[in-house]
């Protein structure tokens, strides 16, 4: 675990790679939780989180989706690479943020009563134009069902 202080100067430094679930019901809803950290706190946001040092990305999808959903397996799409800059951090002095986000659709089909509140304090099913339309919703949230961000996709056929 790194102190404080080191990852400060990380985050600072370099950009973050991080996986995003955006998650669907049976009937197609969205789930957004409320962020409890920064950045993006206090805005509805999909649950992910970082990929740490020496995890590969499949480590990384299972433990944050047992994490962050508490589940062990779930098919999934993926939905593209995106990049997440922050004018703010998780802490308080003035620095930003920069994610490097794989984006994953994933189907839950559980109660949100039993999903953690460490990263998000309550939890709603929006629907697309619902969520669209939200100026609580993030932006960064937003673009994974905005067709006009596709062209904003890191990695495209090259």
């Amino acid at each position: 675990m790194l102190s404080e202080e080191t990852f400060k100067i990380i985050v600072a430094s370099t950009p973050l790679v991080s996986i995003d679930f955006v998650v669907r019901d049976l009937q197609g809803k969205i789930l957004l939780g409320k962020r409890v950290n920064r950045p993006a706190q206090g805005s509805w946001f999909v649950p992910g989180g970082r990929v740490l040092k020496g995890e590969s990305v499949e480590q990384a999808y299972s433990r944050l989706l047992k994490i962050e959903l508490g589940m062990d397996k779930t098919s999934s799409c993926f939905k593209g690479v995106y990049q997440h800059f922050y004018e703010d951090n998780f802490s308080e002095e003035p620095f930003t943020t920069h994610y490097i986000v794989l984006a994953y659709e994933v189907i839950f089909d559980g109660t949100t009563e039993s999903l953690p509140v460490v990263q998000h304090n309550d939890y709603h099913w929006f629907s697309e134009d619902m969520l669209l339309d939200d100026d609580d919703v993030h932006l960064h949230t937003k673009w994974y069902f905005q067709k006009d961000k596709q062209a904003d996709i890191l990695i495209t056929n090259l």
